[in-house]
């Protein structure tokens, strides 16, 4: 499945200043039996946005100022628990773009690169900062790997391989990579028999 390309990201931050956010809270284990990803962005953080009844709290993921920001500044250790792509899935759909964090566990950061969905670890102080201002602009540029932060004059690089990398500047999963490598894959088969 193909997913908007990324390059730059620059939008206002939502901040959700908890550590240890786990993928239950991102997206309750209830609702893991669907396979599609459209319309999980509702189901996103479904227990601190929703009473039992289904009406909605009061709680600021309920605002459109919320749901227009494509940047979340997570606490520490974001992401931890068990393993699911709807996580990255619901986020997506929510419309988030990318994720950052002083830490992000290490089953999400996979999923979410597989997924069109941006984790990007920063540095400590800067993460303070975000946390500390929220509602900020900032501009993420996947090229160059770095977060501008634009309001404290940093500029701070982020890390992620090249194959992730690769797929999120092209709008691609892996599927889409050995599709587009059909011809040369069937180049060096012919090239290759016995």
């Amino acid at each position: 499945m193909s997913f908007d390309p990324i390059s730059t990201i620059t939008s206002k931050t939502l901040v959700l200043p908890a550590e240890n956010i786990d993928t239950d809270q991102i997206i309750p284990a209830r609702f893991l039996t669907v396979t599609d990803r459209e319309g999980l962005g509702k189901l996103a953080f479904n227990d601190w946005r929703y009473e039992k009844d289904g009406s909605e709290t009061a709680h600021f993921l309920n605002t459109d100022k919320a749901k227009a920001c494509q940047i979340l500044i997570a606490g520490h250790n974001f992401g931890c628990g068990s393993s699911r792509e709807h996580a990255p899935w619901a986020l997506h759909d929510y419309g988030f773009r990318a994720v950052i964090s002083s830490e992000i566990a290490d089953i999400f950061h996979a999923n979410s690169l597989k997924n069109g969905f941006l984790p990007i670890v920063i540095e400590k102080s800067a993460h303070q900062w975000l946390l500390d201002h929220p509602d900020e602009e900032v501009k993420i540029d996947l090229e160059k790997q770095e977060v501008v932060l634009p309001k404290n004059g940093g500029t701070y690089s982020f890390t992620i391989d090249q194959f992730s990398k690769h797929c999120l500047l092209n709008g691609m999963d892996e599927m889409d990579y050995l599709a587009d490598q059909s011809d040369e894959i069937s180049t060096y088969e012919a090239n290759n028999e016995h």
